[in-house]
C-alpha cells in the first residue's frame, strides 16, 4: 500500500541510541479499509479510497450512507483517495495499518495548515519593513509602493499584500520515520508536519 489516513496527536521528543535528542511528531495512522477501486477501465485512472475512524450509521449523511451501502463497507468518518501507480493488484475491503511502514522509511505528509487570520505582509511575505529612523514615519510594517503612476496605471494581479494566512494545503516531504508502534497504530514521524492538532494527515510513501 502507498499510504494512509492518520490524525496528528502532537509533537514530542525521543531520545535516540546514541543520545541524541530527536523532536517528533505522533500520528495516529489506520487502520484503513479500502472501501473503493478505481481502475483504468472504468474509471480511467488507478486508485484506492481509504475510509478511516469508523462511526455509527447515524451520523452518516444519506448519500455518503448509500455509498458505503453500495461496496458493503463499514461507515467512515473520513474518506481519502489515494493514486495507485505500483501495487495496483490491492482489492476492495483490505485493511492497513501501520505496519505497512519501516523505521528510517521517507513519507510525504499532507495537511492543512493552521489558521492564523489578517496577517502584514511582514508575517505573511517575510517583507523587511522600513527602517524606524532617517525619515521613515508612520509606515514601519507597510509593503511600500504597490502600484505604477501613468502604466499599467493599477495593482498588478498577485501582488504581494496583508490577507488571510493559513488554512493551505500543505505538503511536507522526505521525512524520517523515527518509530512504528503496530500494537497502538501510531507513527513518529523527524520534524514538524502541517497542521494543529487531532488534524487529518495524509501518510504517503517517496516512491
Amino acid at each position: 500500500m502507498i499510504g494512509l489516513i492518520g490524525k496528528k496527536l502532537g509533537m514530542t521528543q525521543i531520545f535516540l541510541d546514541d543520545g541524541r535528542v530527536m523532536p517528533v511528531t505522533v500520528i495516529k495512522a489506520g487502520p484503513c479499509r479500502v472501501v473503493q477501486r478505481k481502475t483504468v477501465e472504468k474509471d480511467g485512472y488507478n486508485a484506492v479510497q481509504l475510509g478511516f475512524e469508523e462511526i455509527r450509521k447515524d451520523k452518516v449523511r444519506k448519500p455518503q450512507l448509500a455509498h458505503f451501502e453500495k461496496h458493503e463497507s463499514p461507515n467512515f468518518r473520513y474518506l481519502k483517495e489515494f493514486r495507485l501507480k505500483v501495487y495496483v493488484d490491492i482489492k476492495k475491503g483490505e485493511v492497513f495499518d501501520v505496519g505497512i511502514f519501516q523505521q528510517h522509511e521517507l513519507l510525504s505528509v499532507t495537511g492543512t495548515s493552521k489558521g492564523k487570520g489578517f496577517t502584514g505582509v511582514m508575517k505573511r511575505h517575510g517583507f523587511h519593513g522600513f527602517k524606524a529612523s532617517h525619515g521613515v514615519h508612520e509606515s514601519y510594517r507597510g509593503p511600500g509602493s504597490i502600484g505604477q503612476c501613468a502604466t499599467p496605471a493599477r495593482v498588478l494581479k498577485g501582488k504581494k499584500l496583508p490577507g488571510h494566512k493559513g488554512v493551505e494545503r500543505v505538503t511536507t516531504k522526505n521525512l524520517e520515520i523515527i518509530k512504528v508502534d503496530v500494537k497502538n497504530n501510531l507513527i513518529m514521524v523527524k520534524g514538524a508536519v502541517p497542521g494543529h492538532r487531532n488534524s487529518v494527515v495524509l501518510l504517503k510513501k517517496e516512491i
